[in-house]
């Protein structure tokens, strides 16, 4: 097995403004894992708020080179089980394990649907993100896209910007990014029309102290995001959150993904699917498991100007999975 690594630079269509800053590109690096004239892509993007630094990942990659290529062809839950043992940070493990499930697939000649027995006759439909700007300009864009389903972000609390919002009419998820307090997360448990809004995401900052406050059995449907890590998380926010973010980057790949999904059904989470600003690589990745998600959030790569790969697309919030091999990655 062969493995190869660049990072590229996302240029972003418009400023992506959100609680933690504003950009204007991402930086990701794009991994690859050859064998026997087939190849395999995974991705993972630099995100300053989680401390992800590509270099740091780039020097792990050298000093693993060897003993990963020196890996033979096995089934991806024990390919994932050798990468566990490299103590891997959870986006760098991600990027391998989905590289080796898109590599598998397409040496098996079965795509990662065939492969996990995972059947659907339809799809959650994927958000569009709305930057964080004045609420008339945010429902200016809603009412100039061809997309049904908005994630507005915002940087503060405003009762005048929720009630707007709401009346609007569209359909709107709330993303804080943790930018609410407990006062401002009370007044929406209480407010009637709370519920009409598709979920509220990681309202407060990470941590149990915040998030105590919260209450699942509440008309607000509080989703779970940087609270919601892996599945070792789900038991402790049952109390207090009705929704999680799943996102292969946070939990460590598509193999810890499908379990994931397990247990927070056991638990009776609902659970999107969702993205970082990424290309077409990961989206794809995360697009295999919306069959199995309540929600979608994966507009990642619709957010970016030069796109580096063909595989399962979003158009206007119509998931279009690719059912190729492994997981149809193609680099452009």
């Amino acid at each position: 097995m062969i493995l190869h690594w660049q990072i590229v630079q996302l240029q972003l269509k418009e400023t992506f403004a959100i609680a933690y800053g504003n950009y204007t590109f991402r930086e990701a690096l794009i991994v690859s894992l050859q064998s026997h004239g087939e190849k395999g892509f995974g991705e993972c993007t630099a995100i300053d708020y989680y401390g992800i630094n590509l270099n740091d990942f780039q020097a792990i990659l050298n000093r693993l080179q060897s003993t990963i290529e020196k890996q033979s062809i096995v089934h991806p839950t024990e390919f994932y089980a050798f990468l566990l043992q490299l103590e891997l940070p959870s986006f760098l493990r991600s990027a391998l394990d989905c590289a080796y499930w898109d590599l598998f697939g397409k040496l098996e000649k079965q795509s990662f649907l065939t492969l996990n027995k995972i059947h659907f006759n339809q799809l959650p439909e994927s958000s569009i993100t709305i930057s964080v700007d004045s609420v008339e300009k945010q429902l200016q864009k809603m009412a100039q896209s061809d997309w049904r389903y908005f994630k507005v972000k915002c940087n503060h609390f405003s009762e005048n910007d929720i009630r707007k919002l709401f009346e609007s009419n569209h359909n709107i998820a709330l993303d804080s990014n943790g930018s609410f307090t407990v006062q401002d997360c009370l007044w929406l448990e209480n407010y009637p029309d709370v519920a009409h809004f598709t979920y509220l995401e990681q309202p407060m900052k990470k941590g149990a102290e915040q998030y105590s406050n919260l209450r699942s059995d509440a008309l607000a449907n509080w989703m779970a995001d940087e609270d919601c890590q892996t599945s070792a998380d789900l038991h402790l926010l049952v109390p207090h959150y009705q929704s999680i973010n799943l996102k292969l980057v946070k939990c460590g790949g598509l193999t810890p993904a499908l379990d994931m999904i397990v247990q927070a059904r056991k638990l009776g989470f609902k659970i999107m699917i969702g993205c970082m600003t990424e290309s077409t690589i990961g989206i794809s990745a995360g697009a295999v498991l919306a069959p199995l998600c309540d929600y979608a959030d994966l507009d990642g790569a619709n957010l970016i100007a030069n796109d580096i790969a063909k595989g399962s697309h979003v158009v206007n919030g119509t998931i279009q999975l690719n059912e190729n091999p492994g997981l149809g990655i193609k680099i452009i």
